[in-house]
């Protein structure tokens, strides 16, 4: 048997060493990272996916998008006569609106920022709620704009399924994360989506 030469060996020892302790640090930054996920509320659940193809009569062109309040129901058309049906939220009283706007931006995991009439009506809101699956619009986010000006309503998620099928919003228009998501794969920026 022979020994490799001595010059060969101190680099692989050397090597083996680094490697040793790089595992060892990430084991203990694994250990630390998960004591300190132990402190946070358990990752949201996506929610359900509340959508169905249906049968639906309108003079839109395939790829808008209908939102009926009263029916707590945004409709994207798909052809004519049909579209994907999708179970939301709406304005609660005071906070209604309709008309015709646009998707103007889209956003994965969006951060939020309560507008200033908002946290003047709720103080405690923060300035900003960062991007992630603990943030209130949830896992998508598409941003509605009229004339080029942003209106501060969302089409976007939640990280509480339960809070989807009813009139609770600020104005916003309240989805599922698992419809969200599917919603946002679907239309592009610049799609019209018109509020009844």
């Amino acid at each position: 048997m022979t020994l490799p030469a001595r010059e060969g060996l101190v680099p692989r020892l050397a090597g083996t060493c680094v490697l040793g302790l790089v595992l060892a640090m990430s084991a203990q930054g694994l250990a630390e990272a998960r004591s300190g996920l132990s402190d946070r509320p358990p990752l949201p659940a996506m929610g359900p996916s509340l959508r169905k193809a249906v049968a639906f009569a309108t003079t839109e062109q395939p790829g808008t998008i209908i939102i009926r309040k009263s029916e707590k129901a945004l409709y994207l058309v798909t052809r004519q006569g049909q579209a994907l049906r999708y179970q939301i939220s709406v304005g609660r009283d005071g906070f209604g609106w309709t008309g015709v706007v646009k998707v103007g931006a889209k956003t994965e995991w969006p951060q939020w920022r309560p507008p200033r009439e908002m946290r003047a009506r709720q103080p405690e809101l923060p300035e900003l709620v960062p991007s992630g699956p603990y943030n209130p619009l949830g896992a998508r986010a598409l941003y509605l704009l009229r004339d080029g000006h942003d209106t501060l309503y969302r089409i976007h998620g939640t990280n509480d399924p339960s809070g989807v099928g009813f009139d609770g919003t600020s104005g916003c228009f309240r989805l599922t994360n698992t419809d969200v998501i599917d919603l946002f794969k679907r239309v592009p920026v610049g799609t019209k989506v018109v509020v009844q």
